[in-house]
């Protein structure tokens, strides 16, 4: 990682919470597990809030010639994420305190499920609540 900031969807701050080597495609796997690391290696990189897709849909099969085929659901997605967490698209910050927002004002008080509703992903993110969270 750099001191470039890295295009993050806001939602996918979420979803990196509960990601657990599963995903659309073993290219895209991996490249979460890789993006993941790093940021696991470097909490102060900055990130710059996207409504649109970023590092982590390079390698997505929904990602078609950079617009996501579920467009409108995952806007909804970027948009409570920002809403909750008292953020705006294009603000900055680093991964750490993002991180940080995003389980103060989502996981602990138990909304996700109102942000993640019809993510083909929230059944197992459930399963990681329950997990790392005892919800």
């Amino acid at each position: 990682m750099s001191s470039i900031p890295l295009p993050m969807r806001p939602h996918h701050g979420l979803c990196l919470q509960f990601f657990v080597g599963k995903g659309y495609s073993p290219e895209f796997t991996a490249h979460m597990s890789a993006t993941l690391g790093s940021l696991a290696e470097n909490p102060a990189q900055l990130l710059r809030l996207v409504c649109r897709t970023d590092h982590f849909c390079t390698c997505c099969p929904h990602n078609q010639s950079g617009l996501c085929e579920s467009g409108q659901k995952v806007d909804a997605y970027d948009q409570s994420v920002l809403s909750l967490c008292g953020l705006a698209e294009h603000q900055e910050l680093s991964w750490q305190e993002f991180q940080a927002l995003v389980s103060l004002k989502i996981i602990s008080p138990g909304k996700q499920p109102q942000v993640c509703a019809g993510c083909q992903w929230a059944e197992l993110c459930r399963e990681v609540s329950r997990q790392r969270f005892g919800r």
